[in-house]
């Protein structure tokens, strides 16, 4: 096969021209051609073939591109292969016109070094020979214009280095014409020019020779402003003085002598006058690159996008620049681009700086390196290498002497680079970027508003490009108040905009690095910022790209290689996490909403919240759990290998505490999505695996609400009838029971709509528990009756010992001791059976408190204090706490109350920090007991009026009652009889309207009695 890029684009096969297609197939094969033998990357040809407006589905675009070029070569096809994460053209060098003339140059240009004028002319002409017209004709795009204009950049300096071998051969008469049409194509060509003059000075036409040079001249000033150059004016000086002399053919040309050294390069950038902080990072950079060394020294920056790494490496750069008499080198490498540069072609820049003629130019890279390091020894140059992609970039562009320092920067850390002092350039610290924005800024405006200011920092992540792009464009509008900015900055799918002022934009910064990615790291990069994750494990990403967990992990790292992760920190199990910056997270949901389809998010989200659910209900299985709700067995992930579900839950708290805040946002988010079902189950799993345990009742009400209003929207019943009973129970435990009551009964109703007996019957629990806070014995009779059968029947074992255990518990408060004791017995015997020690440590104290009320206070003590003991080897601070109070009573009674008040004033203090209401109240109460007990009847009244505070606060009338009844007894013994008469009455009144058991035992008198 033969493909043609020096012309129109064209392919053969065994010799007959093949049809390539349109535009877009030709300019594929151009790229394809012209790195024939190298991989190029699905992102290089997205970016040639389309440029900025790629399609949806690249890769299948791209695809299909190439399958139309392997059916036109037929028996040829498999001349383009897929490899890695691109294609290759699997073509000799010889098979691509382009590589046929770089290959004779570079021979043109060896014999031209070694005087071999006939050989040089006769490989330059064949060179050239191939040349059709203007390259890649028929492609398009960006880099089709570029590639075009370097194209003929090589074809004119071959032509150039050609008519320099005719020259020194004698053959200027013949070259006349030929230059003169390539001067009048290229009239600002200083070295076509002075070729023409020596090609008429060599006809004999000096005078036509020297009008060549006014001409150029004029044309100089006009155009550019400038004198002609160095060179120009030499032709020019060596032909007025061969005027009088006759025409003999010259020696060999001056192109032989390889270098001829200018002044020293200073190629260096300019440095930004408003450069701040850093201080540490300059320190270390400029002492590294000036100090003495024994081999060359090189220093590698990376940093995330925008976190301004060119920056400190321009300051760095001139502060040092002294140490570096000979001069100092730059190139930006355009490593985060599609199209980076070729060490080949920097060398080149290189060697001119350091006075290599073009015709002197090795044509081999190793050769220009060669020549590179030659120049360079023992000679005090700084060279400066910006957006570097890997270290094979720059391993040619590194000097071999010690007396050069090379400064480099790059977004990923360039690890494998011997010997490299690495700096990873994190983000500026609050004074810093504070600093930076007040001078960008100006006029002392973020002195006038701190605050504002503070604000704009943080919302910008503290990334220098971000708060430069603030502070620029509050500059340029001095009539802004700080603000006005804070407020539009605060405006998530708007911040990347904002942050946008001429040709600095941030999102400009990501998408650099965003199109240097591999389609899989992009769609997890996308579907991160969907998810609006803030930290997580590395784990996450398997499932959001439907990958295998180990692939998910190279994934995850090569985002960290790129500066789009950070590694934010180990959990306490060692596990790492990783967190988006967040502008990279902005920028990813822009681009996730862009490129995703609807169907394509929720099931990444999906796949996501499948793997949390399972590790959550793996989790609560570690763990205590609170009453409500069961996880059951919990599903495999195949995102999720066993060993690594093991390493993260090795301390399930840990993991809780580490994954908390974001499992709240990704309910939040799947209900969003609608996703009623998976939603539903997460909520759900998160109540009863911690949300409950720890009392965590803001994360509670989050996601249940979130989930509760998705349900409702797509009329989910049976996702609406379980939120609705969780958040029954998150009320119930907040002591709001008339809302808890409401929410159950609205359960209730959606649970009878889906026909479903079992959320029904345990509805019908739940509320039961309800009724008897609230004092309604009656109807929490009428509710066991109503679930007992119904759980039995649906072999609800654990359900139904929950069931005979609130029946016992309402027969207490009703009077019915004898039949209480036994049904509390059966459910303590059913917990034991079952292996539930938490819930048989609470069936132990509902029967030590019926032993209390009937008197039995050894009984009563033994079986508190088994419960008691339990409860904190489970670690419950919360029930051990009521276990506490509940022995706390028998000891008052035994005349033991001294003993406790110590363990009750702790206990006070646990139900305080667990926003446990109920439980306050009832430790102030069991307080007041102990201190009239004890003769302080003052202290009591205290202790008594704080809980009846609490029991008007949480409309709790029947143990408003109790507390009442306990009153009255301390008001008489502080001798208000009159007070102690009216607490007792509005006591009775309660205790009968409610049917407890205390209105029908006597008033106590200067001992208490109470239940």
């Amino acid at each position: 096969m033969e493909f043609r890029v020096l012309g129109p684009v064209e392919a053969y096969v065994n010799g007959v021209a093949v049809s390539v297609g349109g535009p877009k197939p030709r300019t594929l094969l151009a790229l394809l051609a012209v790195h024939a033998g190298r991989v190029v990357s699905q992102d290089q040809l997205v970016d040639a073939v389309w440029g900025e407006e790629p399609p949806e589905q690249t890769r299948a675009a791209v695809y299909t591109y190439v399958s139309t070029l392997r059916r036109a070569f037929a028996e040829e096809a498999d001349v383009i292969s897929r490899n890695g994460g691109g294609y290759l053209l699997a073509a000799g060098l010889d098979q691509v016109d382009l590589h046929v003339f770089t290959t004779e140059v570079g021979a043109g240009r060896r014999a031209l070094a070694d005087g071999d004028l006939e050989e040089a002319a006769a490989r330059f002409t064949a060179a050239l020979a191939v040349w059709r017209g203007p390259a890649l004709g028929g492609a398009q795009g960006e880099w089709a214009q570029g590639e075009r204009s370097r194209l003929e950049e090589l074809r004119l300096a071959a032509l150039e280095d050609r008519v320099d071998a005719d020259l020194a051969i004698g053959r200027g008469a013949a070259l006349v014409a030929e230059l003169s049409a390539a001067v009048a194509a290229h009239p600002l060509r200083e070295r076509l020019r002075s070729q023409l003059m020596l090609a008429l000075h060599q006809s004999g036409r000096q005078a036509d020779a020297l009008a060549c040079y006014q001409e150029g001249r004029r044309v100089l000033l006009d155009e550019l402003g400038l004198e002609p150059g160095q060179a120009l004016r030499s032709t020019h000086d060596r032909i007025l003085r061969a005027e009088d002399e006759p025409v003999a053919s010259p020696p060999k040309p001056d192109v032989v002598n390889v270098v001829v050294l200018p002044q020293r390069p200073s190629q260096l950038p300019f440095d930004i006058a408003d450069f701040t902080g850093r201080a540490d990072e300059i320190v270390q950079l400029s002492e590294h690159l000036s100090a003495t060394a024994t081999a060359v020294r090189l220093c590698a920056i990376s940093g995330k996008p925008g976190a301004g790494k060119s920056t400190l490496a321009m300051h760095v750069a001139h502060a040092v620049r002294e140490h570096f008499p000979d001069g100092q080198l730059y190139a930006t490498l355009r490593g985060v681009h599609a199209v980076r540069a070729e060490p080949f072609e920097v060398l080149a820049g290189f060697l001119r700086a350091l006075g290599v003629a073009d015709a002197a130019m090795p044509a081999d890279a190793d050769e220009r390196a060669q020549l590179y390091r030659t120049l360079l020894a023992d000679r005090k140059v700084l060279v400066v290498l910006d957006d570097a992609a890997d270290e094979r970039q720059i391993r040619q562009l590194l000097p071999g002497s010690a007396t050069c320092a090379v400064l480099v920067t790059s977004r990923e850390r360039l690890g494998a680079l011997g010997g490299a002092a690495q700096l990873g350039l994190d983000v500026l610290d609050d004074s810093e970027a504070f600093e930076l924005l007040d001078r960008v800024i100006g006029d002392g405006r973020a002195a006038a508003e701190p605050e504002a200011a503070q604000h704009i920092v943080r919302l910008c992540g503290r990334l220098p490009l971000a708060v430069r792009i603030a502070g620029a464009r509050l500059a340029a509008r001095p009539h802004w108040k700080l603000s006005r900015l804070v407020e539009r900055l605060r405006v998530q799918r708007r911040v990347l905009q904002e942050l946008t002022l001429g040709d600095l934009e941030v999102r400009g910064s990501l998408a650099l690095s965003y199109a240097g990615l591999a389609e899989r790291e992009r769609a997890a990069l996308r579907r991160l910022g969907l998810l609006d994750v803030s930290t997580f494990g590395g784990w996450l990403v398997a499932p959001l790209i439907d990958c295998p967990p180990d692939e998910g992990e190279e994934v995850v790292e090569r985002l960290v290689d790129a500066q789009l992760l950070d590694v934010v920190t180990s959990d306490d199990n060692g596990s790492l996490r990783y967190q988006l910056h967040d502008l990279t997270r902005a920028f990813a949901r822009e681009r996730g909403d862009a490129e995703e389809s609807a169907a394509e998010i929720r099931a990444a989200c999906t796949r996501a919240a499948e793997s949390w659910l399972v590790l959550v209900e793996t989790a609560g299985q570690r763990m205590p759990h609170a009453q409500f709700g069961d996880t059951g067995t919990p599903a495999a992930s195949p995102y999720l290998a066993d060993d690594l579900a093991g390493e993260l839950l090795a301390d399930p708290e840990a993991w809780f505490d580490a994954e908390q805040a974001d499992l709240v946002g990704v309910v939040e988010r799947i209900s969003e999505l609608d996703l009623t079902d998976i939603a539903t189950r997460l909520a759900a799993a998160l109540c009863s695996s911690r949300f409950s345990v720890r009392n965590l009742f803001g994360q509670w009400w989050r996601t249940h609400s979130a989930a509760l209003e998705a349900a409702q929207r797509v009329g989910d019943r049976t996702g609406e009838a379980r939120l609705l009973s969780g958040l029954g129970w998150l009320r119930y435990e907040q002591d709001r029971f008339d809302e808890s009551g409401r929410y159950f009964e609205q359960a209730l109703e959606a649970y009878a709509h889906t026909a479903d007996a079992h959320g029904q019957a345990m509805t019908r629990l739940a509320l039961s528990t309800v009724r008897r806070e609230r004092g309604e014995l009656a109807k929490a009779f009428e509710s066991l009756t109503v679930a007992l059968p119904e759980l039995r029947a649906l072999d609800e074992r654990h359900a139904v010992a929950q069931a005979e255990h609130e029946l016992g518990r309402v027969l207490t408060e009703q009077g019915d001791l004898e039949e209480a004791l036994a049904t509390c017995e059966r459910t303590l015997f059913a917990y034991r059976t079952l292996g539930d020690r938490r819930a048989t440590a609470i069936a132990l104290r509902s029967v030590g408190i019926v032993h209390r009320a009937a008197g039995r206070l050894d009984e009563a003590a033994r079986s508190s204090e088994a419960a008691v003991d339990i409860l904190r080897r489970l670690g419950d601070r919360l029930m051990s706490a009521y276990a506490v109070q509940a022995l706390a009573k028998v000891r008052i009674r035994q005349g033991r109350g001294d003993a406790v008040r110590s363990d009750l004033l702790e206990c006070l203090a646990t139900c305080n920090d667990m926003q446990d209401g109920f439980g306050q109240a009832l430790l102030l109460r069991t307080l007041g007991e102990l201190e009239h007990a004890a003769g302080r009847p003052d202290v009591a009244h205290r202790y008594l009026e704080r809980s009846l505070q609490w029991w008007d606060a949480l409309s709790l009338p029947v143990w408003r009652a109790r507390t009442l009844r306990d009153l009255s007894a301390v008001l008489a013994a502080l001798g208000d009889q009159d007070g102690a008469d009216g607490a007792w009455t509005e006591a009775l009144v309660i205790f009968e309207r409610h049917g407890s058991r205390e209105a029908r035992e006597p008033r106590p008198e200067s001992v208490l009695n109470p239940a």
